[in-house]
């Protein structure tokens, strides 16, 4: 069960696992904050723990939200949109089709019926995005299958506003922000990685930290690069 400490504008959420020490996080992209500490932990001893690190805690969190964020999309054309890490320029054509998406050298053609709202358009090339996510997932889940000696029981793709990726050790299963379509594709696998290694230490300890450090020796590097990139804008509640 999850509990939540709550000091000042900062709110914590806080589990009780069978680990050893006391973790502390403060999550890209929206700064939340979770502290997992060992089961029988009294609540005020974790708030104490807290308050402690509170200096830290803003400072995470004010570094995170000083990243560059995408300007809301209105899907018209030539406006900017990225794959893979790359810039396009949007060109919408309006057509009596089924809606598709394609890539000519640097643009992006969006094909959709005429007079479709923003909404239709946003969907149709979240899809896309999804699909191609979708044609790539499963081969980087593979690769760290066999590195890792894990197994991954299924992985989904879903938009998540605070976090790159999640996992389930207990199902054996992984999820990945769909926004990852937009950054570069190692970085995608250092996700992939990331959430795997998890299957085998669920927290961030010293232990997890080792794997990363033995199976992918610049993860360092890819995340500060993910967390430097522009955060999505979210025009509507999720």
């Amino acid at each position: 069960m999850t509990a939540i400490i709550r000091l000042g504008d900062v709110e914590i959420a806080v589990t009780r696992k069978a680990v050893k020490n006391v973790h502390l996080s403060v999550h890209p992209p929206g700064g939340h904050v979770t502290l997992v500490a060992p089961t029988g932990t009294r609540l005020e001893v974790a708030r104490a723990y807290a308050i402690s690190k509170l200096g830290w805690i803003r400072e995470q969190q004010a570094r995170l939200r000083a990243q560059a964020r995408e300007t809301p999309r209105q899907y018209v054309e030539r406006e900017s949109h990225y794959l893979w890490g790359r810039q396009y320029l949007l060109s919408v054509i309006e057509k009596n089709e089924k809606p598709s998406v394609a890539i000519d050298h640097r643009r992006i053609l969006l094909n959709v019926r005429p007079g479709a709202s923003l909404t239709k358009r946003e969907a149709i090339l979240h899809e896309w995005r999804r699909s191609l996510l979708h044609e790539v997932v499963p081969a980087l889940i593979r690769k760290w299958e066999t590195k890792l000696g894990v197994t991954v029981t299924a992985y989904f793709l879903q938009r998540m506003k605070t976090k790159w990726g999640g996992c389930n050790h207990r199902a054996g299963n992984i999820r990945l922000n769909t926004e990852l379509a937009k950054k570069p594709k190692d970085l995608l696998e250092y996700v992939v990685a990331h959430e795997m290694a998890h299957l085998i230490e669920p927290t961030h300890n010293a232990r997890f930290v080792a794997l990363l450090d033995r199976h992918y020796p610049t993860w360092r590097d890819a995340r500060m690069e993910l967390n430097e990139l522009p955060l999505a804008a979210w025009t509507r509640k999720e």
